[in-house]
């Protein structure tokens, strides 16, 4: 699994609260880690995906 976020991102932190081990704050969005997702925190960053407000994780 690879995971993205783009540009619609707003900052709402919630991708962090949900599986800060893939994903991070930078300075005006939020970042991921690394686009290659560990198979334990799959799950997680899929939730993360479906719960953004604005839908910018995308999920490969």
């Amino acid at each position: 699994m690879k995971v993205k976020i783009e540009d619609t991102c707003t900052a709402c932190g919630l991708c962090v609260e949900t599986c800060p081990e893939v994903f991070e704050m930078g300075a005006d969005m939020a970042q991921v880690v690394d686009e290659d997702v560990p198979p334990e925190f799959e799950d997680a960053v899929q939730q993360a995906a479906d719960e953004c407000p604005v839908e910018a994780i995308i999920v490969e």
